[in-house]
């Protein structure tokens, strides 16, 4: 292993509680179940319309996917510092003024979660009120994940206020390194045929 790799491991647990790995893992995984599904749905979609025998319930599939996929995907972005974030900011600042901005982005991220959680179940309530067509689910099955990204982010957002505020924000860079570039052979090779 190189002296980068260490770097980037060393960084990414000194950036996570490691208990939570194993959640990230299973949410990475149920993002790519939910991408590939959503992916063959819209296929399937596409043949049976084609076909000129339409199955109208994989627009619900399609959409239901869609909806878990962006929810989810986001808590997970967010665990890994990917999405709600002003990296540009914070990382160019340094010291007291970097702790500063980074506690203010995570407050900002824990009130965004709070909104995710308090509107989305305000709205996965009154989703017991409308149907989907043609299975005549509630529509509430789609606002369920709302919450349910809520608690992710705001529980991975905690995770980096008590990690940042007791082990500093400011993680060390991995060196570049300059590979380089072998030269590629353009001279004719004569063949050798049978």
């Amino acid at each position: 292993m190189s002296i980068a790799d260490k770097l980037v491991l060393q960084r990414q647990h000194h950036l996570k509680w490691r208990s939570f790995d194993r959640l990230e893992l299973i949410l990475m995984i149920l993002c790519g179940v939910l991408c590939f599904g959503f992916s063959l749905s819209v296929t399937a979609d596409i043949v049976t319309r084609t076909l000129g025998h339409p199955w109208l319930w994989l627009q619900e599939v399609t959409s239901t996917l869609f909806i878990y996929a962006i929810f989810v995907g986001t808590a997970v972005a967010t665990r890994r510092n990917d999405h709600l974030y002003l990296t540009a900011v914070s990382e160019a600042m340094h010291g007291t003024p970097r702790v500063i901005v980074e506690i203010i982005i995570r407050i900002v991220v824990l009130g965004v979660a709070f909104c995710l959680i308090w509107f989305g179940y305000l709205n996965y309530l009154r989703g017991f009120g409308s149907f989907r067509l043609p299975s005549g689910t509630p529509i509430a099955s789609l606002y369920a994940a709302i919450p349910l990204s809520g608690v992710l982010i705001g529980l991975f957002a905690i995770e980096q206020l008590v990690n940042g505020i007791t082990k500093g924000f400011e993680h060390p860079e991995p060196p570049e390194e300059d590979l380089p570039i072998p030269p590629v052979d353009t001279s004719v090779q004569p063949r050798v045929g049978l």
